[in-house]
């Protein structure tokens, strides 16, 4: 990874072709109902060692109604529309991506907020662009993360 990849310089670029695609979870072998309580319990777990805010949550969950949303980290249940389990899914890879690329806990999760000169992130940090609502930005960052440790 250039030099520019915001402090992460033990990221190496894969050849191109080589990295894995990053893909979501498959629901179609699972039910969403088992799925969505593990789902909800770790992304809040996420969220709070990213101190991520209650509107940032929201966002990166697809924005759900407040009294959903609340529901749902209050009780760590309820069944998640594909849509926002497929959010989730992306949020687990960037995850552990991140404590792979960076095995200091800290360093990984204050990674998301840095800027980052990145071509991808043009100045901004990985939340940023996570924060534009779409699914598409959630599996773009995903998937340089990915081909940033090779994977």
């Amino acid at each position: 990874m250039p030099p520019y990849s915001n402090g992460v310089a033990a990221m190496k670029t894969a050849a191109p072709g080589n990295a894995r695609e990053a893909r979501p979870i498959g629901v179609g072998s699972a039910s969403v109902e088992i799925l969505s309580g593990p789902a909800l319990r770790t992304f809040f777990r996420i969220a709070d060692a990213w101190k991520l805010t209650v509107d940032e949550a929201r966002r990166i969950l697809g924005d759900p109604p407040r009294s959903t949303f609340f529901l749902w980290k209050r009780t760590g249940e309820g069944q998640l529309p594909r849509d926002t389990l497929e959010r989730v899914s992306y949020i687990l890879g960037i995850y552990k991506a991140l404590q792979i690329l960076l095995p200091q806990a800290d360093a990984a999760d204050a990674w998301i907020r840095k800027p980052n000169s990145a071509p991808l992130f043009g100045g901004q940090s990985a939340l940023d662009r996570m924060l534009s609502g779409n699914v598409a930005d959630l599996y773009v960052v995903r998937q340089y993360l990915d081909a940033a440790r090779g994977g």
